[in-house]
């Protein structure tokens, strides 16, 4: 079986597009100093179990049955509505897109149950949702690690209201789910709005981070919910694992490339990283991405600003910042294998048109030229560019992304010397706004 993706970065490289590019020896450098964090890791997946479960995600499936029959119970309805921010919804909406959540035009469509993902706090958007939702056949999940989110539990206690006063106060446990970690009983937070109402609440892995969370029931749970392959998505994450879990070298391994990669970047002084992928199903994953890379890696003074872009919207918006602009990024352009597929240009009307060049091409064809055109060119000025090719893009393929980056990002954060997994920033804000609320101020 061909590989999930193709990963390529020889046009990122100095010996491949010449001034502009990364240095080969400062890649070199820095792929071998990822040696060590491959060794860590591989320890890690042998011997610090469950302390390091991300890397043990993959290969589970005892979990399985709990997600398959909460999913089978959600998607009764005609709408489900996942709470949460952050790394409790973007995996999840990255997993979605593949059953067309968030695409344009698609998504309204469903003609099952209609799945809604309310990750940010917007008052207007969260009072005008609960009025027009039916509220009789809505499902809510509310999803946080700590249990503690000031946003998920305002949300739920919104919930709560709205249904009570629907007069569905008696059937709060049909009508809301909750993913918190903690065991029951040790009531904390959103446990202790929940439990009391003999909701049912799944245990959030306590060793799995929110952003990190993509491949358990966090995710998992929405993608079932959409009729996606969920063991699929995890056997296309343990492709990835596999070279580490064998003792391949860093060279074998391409999220320890991509480090790498990254890294002798920053030493060039490029601070941004721009992820552009060609697929309205990539969107979501793009925001994940951002997410994953600015949370664990911006500490210290040290990190590089992700940047999310859509292909190929952002040629007519960004592109020419791109070129024209500063040399301060690192490009990864990710294509899928979209040539031949969707409507085929009559020859009659591309005449009229005046671009006899699409005449009996598709929609795809021209997608897939613009991709490749793109990377090319950024090239050809001098902007480094790394190519991921997604011939298929299924659950396997998507969990194979997922896993490469979470590895990616671990790797580049050892190679930084920062701590991949903490976000004490993002807590402090956390903390201030608290007491502003509490203040009045």
């Amino acid at each position: 079986m061909a590989a999930p993706f193709e990963h390529s970065i020889e046009t990122a490289l100095q010996s491949g597009i010449g001034e502009g590019g990364i240095p080969g020896r400062a890649y070199l450098d820095q792929l071998r100093r990822s040696e060590e964090a491959i060794v860590d890791l591989r320890s890690a997946y042998t011997h610090r179990y469950p302390t390091f479960a991300l890397l043990r995600q993959p290969e589970r499936t005892d979990d399985l049955p709990e997600i398959a029959e909460t999913a089978m119970m959600l998607a009764q309805s005609s709408d489900v509505v996942f709470l949460g921010t952050g790394g409790s919804s973007l995996g999840g909406q990255a997993l979605a897109q593949l059953a067309d959540y968030g695409v344009p035009g698609l998504g309204a469509l469903r003609t099952k149950a209609r799945v809604h993902f309310l990750d940010n706090l917007d008052p207007v958007t969260f009072e005008r949702l609960l009025e027009r939702l039916p509220l009789a056949t809505t499902r809510f999940v509310a999803i946080s690690k700590s249990g503690t989110t000031a946003e998920t539990l305002m949300q739920t206690m919104a919930v709560i209201a709205a249904l009570e006063q629907a007069e569905l106060g008696g059937k709060i446990p049909e009508h809301l789910v909750g993913i918190s970690e903690g065991p029951p009983g040790e009531r904390k937070g959103l446990r202790e709005l929940l439990e009391p109402r003999r909701c049912t609440v799944i245990e959030h892995d306590p060793n799995v981070g929110g952003r990190f969370s993509a491949l358990t029931n966090v995710g998992l749970l929405p993608a079932l919910v959409l009729g996606l392959d969920v063991r699929a998505i995890r056997a296309g994450a343990r492709e990835i694992l596999q070279p580490l879990v064998l003792g391949r070298s860093a060279k074998e391994i391409p999220a320890a490339i991509g480090a790498a990669l990254s890294s002798a970047a920053a030493a060039e002084g490029k601070t941004m990283r721009v992820m552009m992928a060609y697929a309205d199903r990539l969107e979501r994953f793009t925001r994940w991405w951002v997410q994953l890379w600015a949370e664990s890696l911006g500490k210290k003074g040290k990190g590089a600003t992700p940047i999310a872009a859509l292909g190929p919207v952002d040629q007519h918006s960004q592109l020419q910042l791109w070129l024209g602009g500063p040399r301060d990024k690192l490009f990864t352009v990710i294509t899928t294998g979209v040539a031949g597929l969707g409507p085929k240009m009559d020859k009659v009307l591309a005449g009229q048109a005046a671009e006899p060049g699409l005449a009996d091409k598709t929609m795809g064809d021209l997608v897939a030229a613009e991709g490749r055109a793109t990377a090319e060119t950024l090239a050809k000025h001098g902007r480094p560019v790394r190519m991921i090719h997604v011939e298929q893009l299924d659950e396997r393929a998507i969990g194979a992304l997922m896993m490469h980056f979470m590895l990616e990002t671990i790797i580049a954060a050892h190679l930084l010397g920062v701590d991949p997994f903490g976000q004490p920033a993002v807590e402090e804000g956390k903390m201030l706004a608290k007491r502003y609320l509490a203040d009045g101020e």
